[in-house]
């Protein structure tokens, strides 16, 4: 399954971004968006390195709260005893 992250940008150097989530840094390309504006603040959908649309904060803390859901239900199915639905 491919997902796309939520990021924070904390700074922009032409068409790179530096971007943070979960205190995790990463160096984002801003390519796919160069006919947007971004800035530092800015919350970007990253896939594969490339940052592919602009998102609100609410937004990114909505799928990252339905991350974490995934995250925590895939560790409890896991553990022994747990149940596996592999849907």
């Amino acid at each position: 399954m491919c997902l796309a992250v939520p990021m924070q940008v904390i700074e922009v150097d032409g068409f790179n971004a530096r971007c943070e989530a979960k205190g995790i840094s990463r160096s984002v390309s801003l390519f796919l968006m160069q006919h947007d504006t971004v800035q530092p603040g800015d919350y970007l959908m990253v896939h594969v390195g490339s940052a592919i649309q602009k998102i609100s904060e609410a937004d990114a803390k909505s799928a990252w709260e339905l991350y974490d859901e995934m995250f925590q239900a895939e560790e409890a199915a896991s553990q022994p005893g747990g149940a596996r639905s592999d849907a």
